[in-house]
């Protein structure tokens, strides 16, 4: 399986993914970074040292037995005959136990427990997980000591900005133009979903399973070819982008803590788990270069400002269903609407602010106008009296002209 591929445009820090023991395989996290085969032998590993710990544990739990009973033999022949029948007794309690733990941890119990067949053990494993999980789910999936609710918050609203990405974009092998493909999309959209109703780990891993046959499917009949990993992995990041699982990032979690290991480490199960990890580890780092586009570009669909399906609704083909052209005519429309609308509010807020400073600088200038020009409030003047009148108020006025006569 190829996380880079020049040739389809994605690209991915492989370094972030390949395996910690370094083998050269991509690494799983809910096996602590280790690649299946790895996992295992690291378990195997674990698995003998503690099998080897309780068997150093019971023979010096044995020891220790054998000599309490020596000890207390040599001293038997000066207790009272009164208790020689309990001492004894006492005695062969504690022999008993010191046998049944060495029997429990003896070779030959060993020997035994592997005459029993795999397919028993996995399914009497898989009926107490069933059991335990099923009545344990409300209180270990999505713990309030964890920030799993918050992860989910991030990974949902991530993928809701990212609705615009197509599948040309991220080159998917699907057409969903033929019937049986776009069924066999729907199934796997409506698979990854139903994982969140489920309750047991490895009916959730079901759900994975089931959806990734889907797309293998879809792929096979769309290149009428078996599909490869290349192809696979493509296609399930669209299916996640495009179905939006909810609690994705819980139930990733839930499932690495309480499955079944030997499941996660072997078979389809674990396989297509591990590719629905890298998906969403994809999905969190996702950016212009990994879909081939600008930043310019990115961005602009990023922010909403764009779309680049309605540039492909011109080219559309005259037997598309009418009812996808309406709902990306509809969703363009919503577009363009959203694009006035932000466009609107901008404008109310720069007219605002240009009201708000203009009614600033007119009071300035008015204070200023006042500051300098001071109004002075003067007394009511007094009313002009008529010119012929006497004025007795004011004598200094001077006398009346008087016509004046000369000689010629």
């Amino acid at each position: 399986m190829s996380l880079k591929s020049e040739r389809r445009g994605i690209h991915v820090d492989q370094s972030e993914l390949l395996c910690k023991k370094g083998c050269g395989y991509y690494g799983n996290p809910a096996w602590q970074g280790f690649c299946s085969k790895c996992w295992r032998e690291e378990y195997h590993k674990a698995r003998q040292k503690q099998i080897q710990d309780d068997w150093e544990l019971a023979e010096r739990l044995q020891r220790e037995e054998e000599e309490a009973y020596a000890s207390s033999q040599s001293t038997q022949g000066a207790q009272s005959l009164t208790f020689s029948k309990f001492e004894e007794k006492k005695t062969n309690e504690k022999t008993r136990k010191v046998t049944t733990v060495k029997k429990f941890f003896s070779a030959s119990s060993r020997t035994g427990a592997k005459k029993v067949s795999p397919e028993k053990v996995e399914k009497a494993m898989d009926q107490i997980e069933k059991y335990i999980m099923t009545r344990l789910y409300k209180y270990v999936f999505c713990p309030e000591t964890t920030d799993d609710e918050k992860k989910d918050l991030v990974v949902q609203k991530r993928i809701r900005a990212l609705h615009w990405v197509t599948p040309q974009m991220l080159c998917v092998p699907v057409n969903e133009e033929i019937p049986e493909v776009s069924d066999m999309v729907v199934k796997a959209i409506t698979d990854i979903i139903e994982m969140d109703s489920k309750r047991v780990p490895r009916d959730k891993l079901a759900c994975i399973t089931q959806c990734s046959k889907h797309i293998f499917n879809a792929i096979k009949i769309t290149k009428n070819e078996p599909a490869s990993a290349d192809d696979f992995l493509p296609t399930l990041i669209y299916i996640v982008l495009k179905g939006n699982p909810p609690r994705l990032q819980s139930n990733i979690q839930y499932i690495t803590r309480f499955c079944n290991p030997s499941r996660l480490m072997t078979g389809e199960d674990g396989y297509y788990f591990t590719n629905l990890c890298c998906a969403v580890a994809f999905i969190e780092k996702l950016d212009a270069q990994s879909l081939n586009l600008s930043q310019e570009d990115f961005d602009r669909y990023m922010s909403g400002q764009t779309s680049p399906k309605k540039q492909e609704s011109e080219n559309w083909s005259s037997d598309v269903c009418l009812g996808v052209k309406q709902m990306y005519k509809n969703l363009d429309l919503l577009s363009q609407l959203n694009e006035r609308q932000e466009r609107i509010v901008s404008e109310a807020k720069k007219l605002e602010k240009d009201l708000i400073d203009w009614t600033d600088g007119i009071t300035k200038e008015v204070q200023d106008i006042v500051d300098k020009y001071p109004l002075e409030i003067k007394p009511k003047n007094q009313p002009l009296a008529a010119i012929d009148s006497e004025n007795v108020e004011n004598d200094k006025l001077p006398p009346p002209l008087q016509p004046q006569v000369y000689a010629g």
